[in-house]
């Protein structure tokens, strides 16, 4: 039992990180978007995510963990490109911007879809990570139309 709750808390872990680089991407489009829709929206979606990441934290502490509260390296470093990326083109164009966050989109789908077939998480952490996983393919799904819609 108590390899189970390391674990769940291990994946747990594992998906704050990228959920928190989700919503530091989001968090840049938003500064990055030119229109202000896609400023909202973007804006919109980094707070759901902020939230989606609250509750991760609670089922890691629920499994007697200590919760992540910072993102990934990798999406820090990622992060630090697109601004740098930004200030040699020296111009906020919706559709990179578009295209960076479908692109980070793939990645968090892909994340979440291999907690589900990890089967050695628990059932309680599953049913937490299907619900999350619910809402991003949906959120990924829209970002694609978008991006499909200005190419």
């Amino acid at each position: 039992m108590h390899n189970e709750r390391e674990h769940a808390v291990k994946v747990l872990n594992s998906l704050i990180e990228t959920t928190l680089d989700s919503a530091n991407g989001y968090r840049e489009a938003a500064e990055n978007a030119s229109e202000g829709q896609l400023r909202t929206m973007f804006a919109e979606r980094a707070a759901r995510r902020m939230e989606l990441t609250r509750q991760l934290q609670q089922e890691v502490r629920s499994f007697g963990g200590e919760p992540e509260d910072d993102q990934s390296l990798l999406g820090k470093a990622h992060n630090k490109f697109v601004d740098l990326k930004n200030a040699i083109l020296g111009g906020r164009d919706d559709t990179a911007v578009i295209d960076e966050v479908e692109r980070g989109e793939d990645f968090i789908k892909g994340k979440f879809e291999a907690a589900l077939d990890d089967g050695d998480l628990p059932m309680e952490a599953r049913q937490v990570v299907t619900r999350a996983c619910e809402q991003i393919r949906l959120e990924h799904d829209e970002v694609s139309a978008m991006k499909r819609a200005r190419h």
